[in-house]
Order: structure tokens, then C-alpha cells, then sequence
């Protein structure tokens, strides 16, 4: 099997439109730009409220016009330079207050501000917009995340891969094929765990390297060992988080099975419903335990990647249901690219 490569890191990219973060975020530097407006044309305290309510009829109707109409072009908007992506939404932005002015102008209750001073009040507001997303991607994404990924990543146990060089040597003689097969997933597996994984990599490159680290586990566990995966309705283009999946089950390996007299199964079900994609992970909790015990440090992880990445749409819930530990992860689908367009 070949190395799971991860894409190359993207440049500085648009709001994610579709994101209810994004939804959010943006309603909310309105209502703050509306607030300061009001606060600056109001000529007493006692006339405020009213012209907060009249500078809000002129923000938030082109703010939400200009979502609706980003979400619509996400698409389009994601394959677009950088620079061009930028001038797109500036566009869209003064569009949209021209068109907002225009229906109220058509109300009659509110006088429509001059097409040129709406213009250039547009592509203002949503240059302070771009602004302000861009930073605090910047300031969301490198030193702390990138931090913790890389210690999460320096947590593969040690024992882990004695023990894999151990089973390994015990079939050289035996089952030479398998055990060529073995060291070639172990270099598979660190490879991947020691390179960049910042950026969001393919589902089925994720599925394919958690593969490879259970056939290493079931050389020392045996039989003791069972993974039932669901996978048919999994979108195998879709782009997750890297090493999203394999910290949980190797959770699920020492503190679920390992610790069980008997065989013990663990369940993986991913499947896309609608335009999210959904990841199940079940394995047996010996009694006793009772908890998540040592995958607290992953499920925080992973909690903090999937926010980074996906704002809001990203969920991670784990409790305990009777005799099985279950983590459920939720994301937004984001299908990958297709080779040779420009993002």
C-alpha cells in the first residue's frame, strides 16, 4: 500500500459562507457597526433607540443579502484566486446594499441612500468584514492549535511500536509476505503521523491510514481483536481534519479492548447525511471504568480542530451507553477539489 499524502497547504482563503459561525459572526459586526453609527448620529440619548432601529433597516438587510447570495456562490467563490475572490465579494457586498437601498426605497418609509455613497459604503463594510475574518483566522489557527497537534501526535505510545516490531519479527520466518506487509504500514503510519497536518486531507486517505494501524494492532491482539467497519455510504472525497479518526481508536485499542478478558469489537460507521458527514466510533467500556478515561486528551484535540476547521459545524459528543463508549462526530461535507482547478 502507498503513503497517505496530505495536499498542500492552501493560502489565506474567503469566509466560509456556508458556516454558521460565519452566519453569526457577521450579524453580529453589523449590529456593533449599527451601534456605533447610531451612537455617532444621535444628537441625545433620548433619540437613540430610533436611529439604531433606522441604521439597522440599512445594515442588516444588505448583510444577510450578502451571505445568502456567498452562500449560493461558495462554489464558485472557492475557486477563485485570492485576489480575485476578494474583488468577487467587495461586489457582492456593494451589490448588495444597492440592492437593499433600492427595496427600501420602493417601501416608502425610509429614503435610500445615493447609489454612489452606497457603493462605496458597501465595499467598505465588507472590507472591514474580510478584515476582520482574515484576522482572526490568523490569530485562531498556527501557534496554540499547531502546538497541541504536534504533542497529541508525539503521544503514539513508545510501547506501541516495540510491540509492533516484536510481532513483526515474530513472522519473518514464519509469514515473510506478511510480515513485508506490516513494516510497510508502519512506515505508512509515521510517515503520516510525523509529517504537516494542518491542512484537511481526504476521508478516504484518513479511513485508509486507520487500516493500516489496526492490521498492526490485530499482529499482537489476534482474535482479541474485531473491527466492524460501515462504510458504504461514506464519501470518500470528502475533506476531514487529518488524524481526526486514528487517536480515537487507538484510544479505543488500549482502554477498550486491551483491558478485556475476551474478544472485543469495535464499531466504525461513517456516512454522509444531507451535507454533513458523520463518524460513529463504539468500543466495549470495561466495567470500572466507566468513562472516557485517556481519551480526554484526544477528544479535546479534536474538539479544537474540528472548531478551527469548521466553526460552529463541527461537533464531537462521546458518553457512555450501557457496556460501550461512543464518540460521535459531526462536519459539514466539503468535497475535495477537482485536479487541476485553482481554489
Amino acid at each position: 500500500m502507498g503513503s497517505i499524502k496530505q495536499p498542500p497547504r492552501a493560502p489565506g482563503r474567503l469566509p466560509e459562507f456556508r458556516n454558521l459561525g460565519v452566519w453569526l459572526r457577521a450579524c453580529l459586526l453589523a449590529t456593533g457597526l449599527a451601534l456605533a453609527t447610531a451612537v455617532l448620529l444621535a444628537e441625545e440619548w433620548r433619540g437613540f433607540a430610533e436611529q439604531f432601529s433606522i441604521v439597522v433597516l440599512h445594515v442588516h438587510p444588505p448583510t444577510l443579502l450578502l451571505l445568502a447570495v456567498g452562500t449560493l456562490a461558495a462554489g464558485a467563490l472557492s475557486r477563485l484566486p485570492r485576489g480575485a475572490g476578494i474583488v468577487a465579494v467587495l461586489g457582492l457586498g456593494s451589490g448588495s446594499v444597492l440592492a437593499s437601498e433600492w427595496l427600501l426605497g420602493l417601501g416608502g418609509g425610509l429614503a435610500p441612500a445615493e447609489p454612489v455613497r452606497a457603493t462605496v459604503l458597501g465595499a467598505a463594510g465588507t472590507a472591514l468584514a474580510l478584515v476582520y475574518f482574515d484576522l482572526r483566522a490568523r490569530a485562531l489557527s498556527p501557534a496554540i492549535a499547531e502546538a497541541r497537534l504536534q504533542a497529541l501526535q508525539a503521544r503514539i505510545r513508545p510501547h506501541f511500536l516495540f510491540n509492533s516490531i516484536t510481532a513483526v519479527l515474530s513472522l519473518i520466518r514464519s509469514q515473510p509476505a506478511r510480515a513485508e506487509a506490516a513494516l510497510e504500514d508502519m512506515a505508512d503510519l509515521f510517515r503520516v503521523l510525523m509529517s504537516d497536518n494542518r491542512d484537511l486531507a481526504p476521508l478516504a486517505a484518513e479511513v485508509a491510514l486507520c487500516r493500516q494501524y489496526l492490521d498492526l494492532e490485530h499482529l499482537r491482539l489476534g482474535d482479541r481483536l474485531n473491527v466492524e467497519w460501515h462504510v458504504d455510504h461514506m464519501p470518500g472525497d470528502a475533506l476531514v481534519p487529518p488524524l481526526v479518526l486514528q487517536p480515537l481508536l487507538e484510544n479505543a485499542v488500549y482502554h477498550g479492548i486491551e483491558p478485556l478478558q475476551m474478544p472485543g469489537t469495535i464499531t466504525v460507521n461513517i456516512l454522509r447525511r444531507r451535507d454533513e458527514i458523520h463518524m460513529l466510533l463504539r468500543n466495549p467500556c470495561p466495567p470500572g471504568r466507566g468513562g472516557p478515561g485517556g481519551n480526554r486528551m484526544a477528544l479535546a484535540n479534536i474538539r479544537e480542530r474540528l472548531a478551527l476547521h469548521f466553526d460552529e459545524e463541527g461537533r464531537l459528543e462521546a458518553r457512555t451507553r450501557g457496556d460501550d463508549y461512543e464518540v460521535h462526530i459531526r462536519m459539514p461535507y466539503r468535497p475535495q477539489p477537482v485536479a487541476g482547478v485553482a481554489r
